[in-house]
């Protein structure tokens, strides 16, 4: 099947060309984006004044990556069960009803309220890096890890726009009677609402496979290999990888041809695949052990030390522009140059665009234990450098994903990674400030390179067991 061509699935329901379905993608991350930046950016501020407490407003962004944890498996199982564009739809309607909640607690004074409405508000976190694999699902073979890069690269745009129209969101809701800071919310909702009916209308994925379980047998959760790349250095690592995967298999069998779109013939399935066990399948094999650590592990590090960058740029005098200025930096580190790594994981491997992203997010942590407090050129650096790290990684790990395990077990998978991602970024948000008051922003950056023992662990398994296969 080509760009140009129209598939059916089994279950004879037609799906746009490729083309398409990526650029609803596209325009759906745009809108997502601006959606969740215009309301965060204004959500703790909003909390502070409702509950009285200053405390209280950094819950709300906890609330929200909570909200994102929950239903990120829920979300992929919908996704199994009904097809990935109503998971979609289904994660952007429930943040649309957050939205709506948000304003009704807000309008009310009733601050519990608020907090069930950033969780909510979070599903459309979960349902943005659903759509990361969805787009490797409507890719063109050998373009998978370009056409996740261009769907997170349009979150930048969104991120980027959220913020600059609060100001305008504010004064229409205070124009029709809404309290002050409420009226961004107005804005994501009705984002959130065209997203919503934008993926449901037009977004057409097939639904994954399930997989029989046979009590007694080991799965083999890398029986399909990604698209063919040309006879160079980076594909014959990746061969000797992949018999690192299954030690009975042969150069010559890693070497052969196969048809990237060839549906996996298997018996009728038993029963399907829940996303834990999943999990629990996909953690035995070490390449794809490598890929979910990418995942959890880089985004651990980034919100480690991300979320308190702005408390220790403020506790030591440095002003709320600047402040929003290193942010900014780092955001557009998180998805500016995510086409470069989408295309160097294409050419060059996912594995190595992994090894690029820790060896930057190590980088970026040993700046911010070098930096002074008060220095406006390392701090942004480490931020931004930390942005970037996250993006290889991030891109890597999820390409390697999407690409090692079986179609059968790929999307419950998918969602346990992105759930155990947000539950390990909601605890270090929570852990990082303690870290912060007992030891500084320089301790905050060593426990993030700690975090990183894991992929390192795991990374160097894969290689030793790489070599033995070859020898």
């Amino acid at each position: 099947m080509t760009a140009r061509t129209v598939a059916t699935t089994a279950e004879g329901t037609r799906m746009p060309r490729r083309g398409l379905g990526l650029a609803v993608l596209i325009v759906n991350q745009l809108l997502a984006g601006v959606g969740v930046a215009t309301g965060m950016a204004l959500a703790a501020i909003l909390t502070t004044d409702l509950t009285g407490a200053l405390a209280m407003g950094g819950l709300a962004q906890s609330s929200s990556v909570l909200g994102a944890a929950i239903v990120a498996v829920p979300l992929a199982k919908l996704a199994v069960r009904s097809g990935r564009h109503v998971a979609l739809a289904t994660g952007y309607a429930l943040a649309f009803i957050g939205a709506v909640i948000v304003i009704v607690a807000a309008a009310s004074a009733f601050a519990p309220l608020v907090f069930l409405g950033l969780a909510a508000f979070g599903a459309a976190a979960a349902a943005s890096l659903q759509a990361r694999f969805a787009a490797t699902e409507v890719a063109v073979p050998g373009f998978e890890a370009r056409s996740m890069s261009l769907v997170l690269w349009a979150t930048t745009i969104g991120s980027v726009a959220g913020p600059l129209l609060s100001q305008t969101g504010d004064s229409v809701g205070q124009a029709i009677g809404l309290p002050p800071l409420v009226g961004p919310f107005v804005f994501s909702a009705v984002a959130f609402a065209t997203s919503t009916v934008l993926v449901a209308t037009l977004l057409r994925i097939p639904k994954a496979g399930h997989l029989a379980i046979d009590p007694t047998a080991t799965p083999d959760v890398a029986s399909e290999p990604g698209p063919v790349e040309p006879a160079t250095s980076a594909s014959a690592d990746a061969a000797t990888e992949a018999a690192a995967v299954d030690p009975a298999a042969t150069p010559a069998a890693a070497a052969a041809p196969v048809d990237s779109e060839a549906s996996v013939t298997t018996a009728p399935p038993a029963r399907r695949v829940g996303s834990w066990q999943a999990l629990r399948i996909a953690v035995r094999e070490p390449r794809a052990l490598v890929a979910i650590l990418a995942i959890v592990c880089s985004q651990t590090v980034m919100i480690c030390v991300m979320v308190m960058t702005p408390v220790h740029m403020s506790e030591h005098g440095l002003s709320l522009s600047l402040v929003g200025v290193v942010i900014s930096i780092h955001i557009l580190g998180m998805y500016g140059a995510s086409p470069i790594m989408g295309w160097l994981s294409d050419r060059i491997g996912s594995i190595r665009v992994i090894g690029i992203g820790a060896a930057i997010l190590v980088t970026a942590t040993v700046i911010g234990i070098l930096a002074p407090p008060d220095d406006v050129l390392l701090l942004p650096l480490a931020l931004g450098l930390l942005g970037l790290g996250w993006s290889a990684s991030l891109i890597g790990g999820s390409t390697l994903l999407t690409t090692t395990v079986d179609e059968r077990i790929r999307v419950p998978l998918q969602g346990a990674t992105d759930a155990a991602m947000n539950v390990a970024a909601a605890c270090a948000a929570a852990i990082s400030g303690v870290v912060l008051g007992v030891g500084g922003f320089a301790a905050v950056n060593v426990v993030a390179i700690f975090v990183l023992v894991p992929l390192a662990i795991a990374a160097l398994r894969l290689r030793m067991i790489g070599r033995q296969a070859t020898a």
